[in-house]
């Protein structure tokens, strides 16, 4: 079995999680550069020497993509948390989905041995 674990982490702290979930044998990853928004809803600026406030409703964020073995989703999702966390709204979002089959497009195995 194996599960794709996406997180939406600050830019700020991609690379202490890359190294991190390198650290503990998880090496193969994608990343992608997104906006968005949660529950806060952006953040408002401005608002000083005559300029006026505004909201800033979509901000920058970090996508990772890892596609692991059942038995290793705990130990990702635990390193991503402990490394992508500073404890202030915006720290992101971790999702878990099921991957039925991953194909090695080079070899075509599949399955557990694609990863």
């Amino acid at each position: 079995m194996m599960n794709k674990v996406e997180a939406i982490i600050r830019p700020e702290k991609l690379n202490d999680v890359k190294e991190a979930l390198a650290e503990v044998g998880l090496i193969g990853l994608n990343v992608v550069n997104v906006t968005g928004r949660g529950a806060q809803r952006g953040v408002t600026a401005g608002g000083s020497r005559g300029v006026g406030r505004y909201v800033i409703d979509m901000l920058p964020k970090v996508k990772l993509e890892l596609v692991v073995h059942d038995d290793a989703t705990q130990r990702a999702v635990d390193t991503i948390i402990e490394h992508a966390r500073t404890g202030n709204i915006g720290d992101g979002k971790i999702f878990v989905f099921p991957v039925s089959n991953a194909i090695k497009v080079r070899t075509g195995e599949t399955g557990d041995a694609a990863l």
